[in-house]
């Protein structure tokens, strides 16, 4: 696993502050001091891509909508066939509590 090579002190930190943050509004506000608009417009990206790509949409539909590179798509989509599943387990997770609201 790459992740293993970025574990460490500073990362449980943040994964800990991430994990304590209690809704959007504490979310949106965290991430606002934590990160500039266009890291977290970046990361927005990605997960959508990771959406697209997983509802089956084709690269070129996906660089229309989302305006990522087809260099990010093709990240996105080798981490959704080979990453750590995580992708995967987030959108359903999120399609769950979409059904449930």
């Amino acid at each position: 696993m790459q992740i293993d090579k970025l574990r460490g002190r500073e990362l449980d930190q943040l994964f800990r502050a991430i994990l304590s943050l209690r809704d959007l509004e504490e979310c949106y506000r965290f991430f606002d001091d934590l990160c500039t608009v266009n890291e977290i417009q970046s990361l927005a990206q990605r997960f959508e891509v990771a959406r697209m790509l997983q509802e089956g949409y084709t690269y070129h539909k996906i660089e229309t909508e989302t305006g990522a590179s087809t260099a990010t798509i093709s990240r996105v989509k080798r981490c959704l066939n080979y990453g750590n599943d995580a992708y995967a387990m987030a959108l359903e997770r999120i399609k769950d509590d979409n059904a449930s609201s």
